[in-house]
């Protein structure tokens, strides 16, 4: 019987077998070494790459030891190769899988990528995004400098930023959990480009998560929107794909509730948040996701405690930078009326969602969707 863990290959005798004549063999690269019962008998080379000495434990089985860095490199050396079987495919995700334009990246959530619900935050959800839309940028060869920027957007000092985000989350993962993340890029109109992406479990297929986003050029040195050139649609054209995310869209028209919405009749208002350097990123402004944390900073506990984020449309308005004094506001949507956010109630909760300057501009402002946990 034989099992492969990393790269090891153990071979054990059958069942019938008695301990004092167990035989182990471990395989390492092309070196075979033979375990008895008298410890490891190493190879016939003497500079083989990872060492291993054994002793017995006194009840008949054996402990391998090897150096840490050895074992590390080994153990690092081959990457985890898992077959992901879909057991329903709801969105045509075996069709989508197939196209060559599509990236895919793989994650494990982190203990460090969990919050108090013990779950993986949306933050991290939304990190994970960005993180594979990037990486699949580079794995063309046209990435540049920057976050994402072609070489002809770099020949004109432009720079992508993010102008709206869309996302809905049927499940969170927990820590441990393997997730593989699926990218493409759709040809939008002429001053964005849209980029989609859905989150998928592996071992099972099972839709996480899906998100679909625009992202606009600005121009670096005057940090103002301009419009796509065309030798960025050239270096893009091969790589766009026609296969928009199905996500629902009932709310079609909150862009223009939001508008009207009285930002001064907010109910929850969290006042001097302030961007730290850290919250910068490779652009020198405060990265689309931090956006998102310091907007939720007025939503009561009580909320955070008992609800989770279901779905989460937001519109990003300006630029913030490090020290820029910010207000965090935050209202429940009705039909009627507008009511503080509680954590009662069954069904789903909908809020509005300002970021502003302390001044009154607008940086972001959205729509979320919560549930109970």
């Amino acid at each position: 019987m034989a099992a492969t863990i990393a790269g090891i290959t153990l071979l054990f005798p059958s069942p019938v077998s008695t301990p004092a004549k167990r035989t182990t063999r471990m395989m390492l690269g092309r070196k075979v070494d033979s375990l008895g019962t008298n410890g490891m008998k190493s190879s016939s080379s003497s500079s083989s790459s990872a060492r291993a000495t054994s002793t017995k434990d006194g009840v008949g089985s054996t402990t391998l030891k090897m150096e840490p860095q050895k074992l590390w490199k080994l153990l690092d050396r081959k990457e985890r190769e898992e077959p992901m079987v879909i057991v329903a495919d709801p969105f045509a995700l075996e069709e989508v899988g197939k196209d060559r334009r599509i990236f895919c990246e793989k994650f494990t959530i982190r203990s460090y990528d969990m919050g108090p619900n013990h779950t993986a935050t949306i933050e991290t959800l939304l990190n994970l995004l960005q993180e594979t839309a990037l990486n699949h940028i580079k794995s063309m060869g046209i990435l540049k400098d920057g976050l994402g920027s072609t070489p002809a957007m770099s020949g004109r000092n432009l720079i992508w930023v993010l102008s709206k985000m869309h996302v809905v989350v049927d499940h969170y993962p927990s820590w441990g959990d393997e997730v593989q993340v699926d990218n493409w890029f759709i040809a939008s109109e002429k001053n964005g480009q849209r980029t989609d992406w859905i989150i998928r479990d592996r071992q099972n297929g099972k839709s996480l998560a899906r998100a679909t986003s625009t992202f606009q050029a600005m121009n670096k040195e005057t940090r103002k929107l301009s419009k796509i050139p065309e030798e960025v649609r050239r270096e893009m054209e091969s790589h766009y794909i026609e296969c928009p995310i199905p996500i629902p869209d009932d709310h079609e028209d909150s862009s223009r509730s939001i508008a009207k919405f009285d930002s001064n009749r907010m109910d929850c208002v969290r006042t001097s948040l302030t961007p730290r350097w850290n919250d910068l990123d490779a652009n020198q402004h405060v990265n689309n996701v931090k956006y998102i944390g310091l907007m939720l900073e007025s939503v009561p506990i009580a909320m955070l405690k008992s609800h989770e984020i279901c779905e989460m449309k937001i519109e990003y308005r300006r630029e913030c930078r490090m020290d820029d004094a910010l207000q965090s506001l935050t209202s429940q949507a009705t039909d009627d009326e507008y009511c503080l956010v509680g954590a009662g109630g069954g069904g789903l909760h909908e809020c509005f969602h300002f970021l502003r300057f302390e001044n009154g501009g607008v940086v972001a402002k959205g729509r979320t969707k919560w549930r109970a946990t």
